[in-house]
């Protein structure tokens, strides 16, 4: 097996195997040492005794090696604390049976775990999305406009917080599951948007994420399915349908109105229209029901021109009126100006901009300039363009933005 196979198996399966022995470690520190050991100890070994049957089993067994040879090295030279003293005699005394199930369910369980009530909501999410997605400190501060070394306090201290209450690496009962529900959704929704789209980097989409979030989102479905369960997964669904779509030859993102809908996936449309359906038919839907009903708008029309953007726009006052945020007024700019034109749509953004907020999401730049090129209105369009291409972090948006900025000067 060569760098670039091993590199992407560590890409696509890592933050699972480090699920699996933290679960049979219980140290976030020890587990991530035995992550990294086992996957080196597989660029040594595989080249020769070739790739494993299951090498995700492999991994698993190797880290656990690992992380005996960590504490026997530890215990030589310094004492180890009580808790690492009896998790090194569990380990020499007990085989390692890995069962398919649990090391599936395994970043399910650290998804509660890092959500836990006990932990202060600002570290619950960043802390999940570090250990369960192996998003880098950076990449999380960025999203959540931090400093790294702030953020990098606040997980510290979560791990920590694990550590000394004792915090179980489990699946909460029935009737803890309802209180810790919206932590778990926001963050199976923060690994679904990293891998629809990357923060920054070369590769706009990450399947692998989008798949590991729509198996969860299935998992907590089964485990409680309840109607904004079911209205998170049809949202995913319904987006994950178009990923055919989103890029061109040349790697470039595809705007929604320009995607070949002949390429769209008709099975997840499918299923999620029938989940958004169900979810809003009963009582407790919420924002991520609202989201997957625009998205399903989109779906059920067969070319752009046939949008029912009427619709759309009365979703999003729904959506704004029961999650307000100057994100979802940006889009509901959007369907206004394709329903009372675009001068309208112009008036949101601008007045969105003028409060001072989101003055470094190149999205509203790039949603400006687009009706800016629209009236006839190029050069300002080129100064929207240019001000959101300063702004974008992923190759792909930059390279549409260079596009339009192309487009637009030749007007």
């Amino acid at each position: 097996m060569d760098d670039f196979d091993l590199g992407t198996l560590y890409e696509a399966e890592s933050r699972k195997i480090f699920a699996s022995l933290l679960r049979i470690l219980g140290d976030f520190d020890l587990a991530e040492t035995a992550t990294q050991e086992a996957f080196a100890s597989a660029l040594e070994k595989w080249p020769a005794i070739g790739v494993p049957k299951n090498a995700t089993s492999w991994l698993i067994t190797a880290g656990r090696f690992k992380a005996l040879d960590i504490l026997k090295r530890r215990s030589t030279h310094q004492r180890l604390q009580p808790a690492l003293e009896h998790l090194l005699a569990e380990l020499q005394a007990r085989r390692l049976t890995l069962d398919e199930h649990l090391i599936k369910d395994d970043r399910l369980r650290l998804i509660f775990t890092c959500c836990h009530p006990a932990l202060d909501p600002k570290v619950q999410i960043p802390l999940t999305l570090r250990e369960v997605c192996g998003l880098t400190t950076e990449e999380i501060a960025k999203a959540f406009l931090l400093k790294p070394s702030t953020l990098a306090q606040r997980i510290v201290r979560g791990k920590s917080k694990i550590r000394e209450a004792g915090i179980p690496y489990v699946v909460p009962t029935a009737e803890e599951l309802p209180d810790r529900l919206d932590s778990v959704l926001s963050v199976v929704y923060l690994i679904f948007n990293e891998g629809y789209s990357a923060s920054s980097g070369s590769k706009a989409i990450r399947s692998d994420l989008c798949q590991e979030a729509i198996y969860l989102q299935r998992t907590l479905l089964q485990l409680l399915p309840r109607p904004e369960v079911k209205g998170l997964l049809a949202l995913m669904l319904l987006h994950e349908s178009r990923r055919q779509a989103r890029l061109d030859s040349h790697g470039r993102i595809v705007l929604l109105e320009d995607q070949d809908r002949r390429k769209w996936d008709r099975s997840r449309i499918n299923e999620g229209l029938a989940l958004v359906e169900e979810a809003l038919a009963e009582n407790g839907w919420g924002s991520y029901t609202v989201q997957a009903a625009i998205s399903a708008v989109h779906a059920q029309a067969e070319t752009a021109e046939q949008t029912d953007w009427p619709q759309i726009a009365a979703l999003y006052r729904v959506l704004s009126q029961i999650h307000p945020s100057p994100v979802v007024e940006l889009n509901q700019a959007v369907a206004l100006a394709m329903t009372e034109g675009y001068e309208s749509g112009l008036e949101a953004v601008d007045r969105i901009l003028g409060r001072g907020e989101l003055q470094t999401y190149h999205l509203a730049y790039s949603a400006r300039g687009e009706f800016l090129r629209r009236l006839g209105r190029f050069g300002e369009a080129h100064q929207a363009f240019g001000r959101a291409l300063e702004f974008a972090e992923q190759e792909a948006d930059k390279a549409l933005l260079q596009k339009k900025l192309l487009d637009v000067q030749e007007k």
